[in-house]
């Protein structure tokens, strides 16, 4: 059964045509998101390369997504995967590696890069060319290194024009070897696994990483440095996760540091956009279009938020959003809430305790907690998202006691505002296993033994029990352990998702049968000089900065957030 063909509402006015490209002296790219469909389409990296490669001329590109074991077909003429020499792959979450292979089993392609490159002299439809991209694979592209024949690593407009443009020149011309060598010496930001040999040690432990005479040593990632218009959407689908929500970046990276965010490392520097960029992304919205989302409202100066609230309250436009900073709401800002009329907002605290908050560097404290409660509740809030982790580094059960109270303290707090206004608040508590990430201070340290992570979870249903218009909701710490083995892994774990996939097993059952222990790659510490795999892209940052502020993070000391007018602490911003 094919997927539906989009209406002609699915496009912003900027994007109409680009579906009805014929394919005629075209090359045709295939853009998969190795999720499901809504999600994919609100995903604004994914909605910006889309509309680059389609306003690049020689190009058609067309869409895919996961959908269930049925052969992939293209969103918008319905082609089969196999049709296509070029694969474009966005991915943004670790789980999205075994969506992919299993995406390329249902279409007919072979998962192996060796092996596609070993059955044709050229790139072409049914041995296509592989390319992948997206935050996940350049906080740590190892585990796809086996079935991708090019990353590229970091963010798009700079680098992905150009090396369309090349690909376009060569790709039938040459050979697969010299095509990708050429490549990965001439274009900065592409990385092809075949060119890099990891060698492993006692016990399994990489012991060195090999790079091919000519080409890099450490492949460096390339990232935009302004934005005349800040990123915005492209695409519009009444089947996307947030269909009539125009999105608008208001920069890139976060300043907070944050000790668990892989995000908030590698997009650094952060980089907040003008607020003209801002309100020009904000003019490309459909007159029709009244529900806007701003991205990174966490880093976002407040004169900046006033006026960008300003302009949407002339606009008559509700605001959405993720979740807030809990020190970040202002008055300007919740009086756009009021008009929006949302019923339910998220704020992160994330740890469960004050200590807790220092050790992974939130800044927040219980008063701005209460206090953003507080505002939210009397902007017409009513339902509180509160977001934590359990199994972070040094946790102790006083820790899940100090959750529980200040979970009981915004109940209160919701609860008082209630009682004034008529309008009765509860609270959805959501807790989820801490998974240590590439490129934070916390890649140094283990995920929680499952044991103790369903402890905490009983300890937490325990208390919750009691509290009136509380509802407790928790992810399965199984799912969080297979995220973080995924999130350390290397080849060899990207080979085990192929065997697990060939042999209909589980998870653990594939990873034993290739010889890997989970919990080594989980929950073993590691040391201050281990080589990383993930270290094969260089981000700019100083290991020595990290394993300091992980030393930090164990002694519950803070660290300021960045400043990229005079700090060079992380060496990102070193000349």
């Amino acid at each position: 059964m094919r997927q539906r063909q989009p209406a002609s509402g699915d496009f912003l006015a900027s994007e109409k045509g680009t579906q009805r490209k014929k394919w005629k002296g075209l090359l045709p790219v295939a853009l998969i998101f190795p999720n499901r469909y809504g999600l994919g389409n609100s995903n604004l990296g994914f909605q910006l390369v889309y509309a680059l490669v389609n306003s690049l001329p020689g190009f058609v590109c067309e869409r895919f997504f996961s959908h269930d074991d049925q052969p992939p077909v293209s969103l918008e003429s319905g082609r089969p995967l196999r049709d296509f020499p070029i694969l474009l792959c966005s991915l943004s979450f670790e789980q999205d590696f075994l969506n992919l292979l299993a995406l390329f089993i249902a279409g007919g392609i072979e998962p192996l890069a060796e092996k596609r490159s070993e059955n044709t002299s050229r790139f072409r439809p049914g041995q296509p060319l592989v390319i992948g991209g997206g935050v996940a694979s350049f906080i740590n592209p190892e585990p796809l290194a086996p079935f991708v024949d090019l990353f590229v690593v970091g963010e798009a407009e700079p680098i992905l024009p150009q090396l369309m443009e090349h690909l376009a020149e060569h790709l039938s011309s040459e050979e697969p070897e010299v095509l990708l060598r050429g490549i990965a010496r001439e274009f900065s930001g592409c990385y092809v696994p075949r060119f890099y040999a990891m060698h492993y040690g006692e016990g399994g432990i990489l012991s060195r990483i090999e790079a091919d005479p000519d080409v890099p040593a450490r492949v460096q990632r390339i990232v935009l440095a302004k934005s005349e218009v800040a990123g915005h959407s492209t695409l519009l689908s009444p089947q996307a996760e947030f269909a009539d929500l125009f999105l608008t970046e208001l920069g890139r990276g976060c300043s907070r540091g944050c000790r668990f965010c892989a995000a908030g490392f590698v997009y650094r520097p952060p980089r907040l956009w003008q607020v003209e960029s801002i309100l020009a992304a904000l003019a490309e919205r459909p007159e029709d279009t009244k529900r806007v989302g701003l991205l990174g409202m966490e880093m976002a100066r407040g004169e900046d938020l006033v006026r960008i609230a300003d302009y949407l309250l002339r606009e008559g436009c509700a605001l959405s959003f993720s979740s807030l900073r809990a020190d970040a709401i202002s008055s300007e800002l919740c009086a756009l809430l009021a008009q929006s009329r949302l019923k339910s907002a998220a704020i992160a605290p994330d740890g469960g305790s004050e200590r807790l908050r220092r050790v992974i560097n939130k800044g927040i404290s219980e008063q701005d907690v209460l206090s953003a409660a507080e505002s939210l509740a009397r902007a017409g809030i009513n339902h509180l998202k509160l977001y934590f982790m359990i199994g972070l580094p040094t946790e102790t059960e006083e820790d899940m006691v100090e959750l529980l109270s200040l979970t009981d303290k915004v109940r209160k707090t919701l609860l008082g505002v209630g009682r004034e206004t008529g309008r009765m608040g509860n609270i959805t508590l959501s807790v989820n296993s801490f998974v240590p990430k590439a490129w934070t201070p916390f890649q140094f340290h283990g995920f929680a033994p499952l044991t103790a992570l369903k402890n905490s979870i009983k300890f937490l249903r325990k208390g919750v029990a009691g509290m009136a218009n509380t509802r407790l909701v928790v992810d399965q710490p199984g799912n969080a352990f297979f995220q973080a083995v995924l999130a350390r892994g290397d080849r060899k774990v990207g080979l085990a998702l192929h065997a697990m996939l060939q042999g209909r097993q589980n998870w653990r059952q594939a990873l034993q049968g290739c010889g890997i222990d989970p919990e080594a790659y989980a929950m073993r510490r590691r040391g201050q000089e281990e080589i990383f795999p993930w270290e094969i892209i260089d981000h700019g940052i100083d290991r020595r900065y990290l394993w300091a502020e992980y030393r930090k993070a164990l002694e519950e000391k803070s660290t300021i957030a960045c400043d990229t007018s005079q700090c060079r602490r992380c060496g990102v911003c070193h000349d």
